[in-house]
C-alpha cells in the first residue's frame, strides 16, 4: 500500500472512531451539555437555558461530593451568567467566594484548554483536584487528567489566557 493510501485509510479510520465515540457519548446521555453549550463564553453556558454548568449547583460538588441540579428559585447572577443552587447555604457560600466553587477554566475541559482549544465540560464528568472543580468533555479526558493532574493543569494554565482571549471574541 502506498504512503498516500495508508494516510487516507488512517484518516477514514480516525473519522469512524470519532463517530463511534460521539454516538457512545450521545447514547450515554452525556452530550447534552457539550452539544448545547456555548463555546464562545468564558463560562460554559447552556444555550437553551442560559444556565452556567447546565444548572448544576457548583457548591454541591464540594459539600456532597456529587453533582446536583440546582433549583430555579435559588439563582444567582455572577460572571455574566446564571448559577443555580440546591439550598440557601450553597448559594450564600458561592456568593461569598465564587472563585472557590466555580469550575476551573469556566467549565471548559482542561485537556482541551491545554491544547489551546475550548471544549465545554459535562457537569456529570468531574473531578476535584487541589480544591478546584474541573469538568470534562468525556470520560476518556477525565481519566487522562486523573493520571497526571499536575501536568495537565500546568499545561492548561499556560494556554488559558490565549483560549480566554479567543472566547471573548
Amino acid at each position: 500500500m502506498t504512503a498516500a493510501r495508508q494516510e487516507r485509510k488512517s484518516h477514514r479510520l480516525a473519522a469512524i472512531a470519532a463517530a463511534i465515540l460521539g454516538a457512545t457519548v450521545v447514547s450515554a446521555g452525556l452530550a447534552s451539555t457539550s452539544i448545547g453549550a456555548a463555546t464562545t463564553e468564558q463560562v460554559v453556558v447552556n444555550l437553551h437555558t442560559g444556565l452556567a454548568i447546565d444548572g448544576f449547583d457548583p457548591v454541591a460538588y464540594f459539600v456532597e461530593a456529587t453533582p446536583r441540579v440546582g433549583r430555579a428559585d435559588l439563582e444567582l447572577q455572577f460572571a455574566g451568567v446564571t448559577w443555580r443552587f440546591q439550598n440557601e447555604g450553597n448559594r450564600a457560600a458561592f456568593a461569598a467566594d465564587p472563585e472557590v466553587y466555580m469550575p476551573r477554566f469556566g467549565g471548559h475541559d482542561p485537556l482541551a484548554v491545554a491544547r489551546g482549544a475550548a471544549a465545554p465540560g459535562h457537569p456529570r464528568l468531574w473531578l476535584i483536584v487541589q480544591k478546584r472543580l474541573y469538568l470534562f468533555y468525556s470520560a476518556k479526558a477525565r481519566a487522562a487528567f486523573a493520571a497526571n493532574p499536575a501536568g495537565a493543569s500546568e499545561a492548561a494554565e499556560r494556554h488559558w489566557p490565549e483560549v480566554r482571549r479567543a472566547l471573548a471574541r
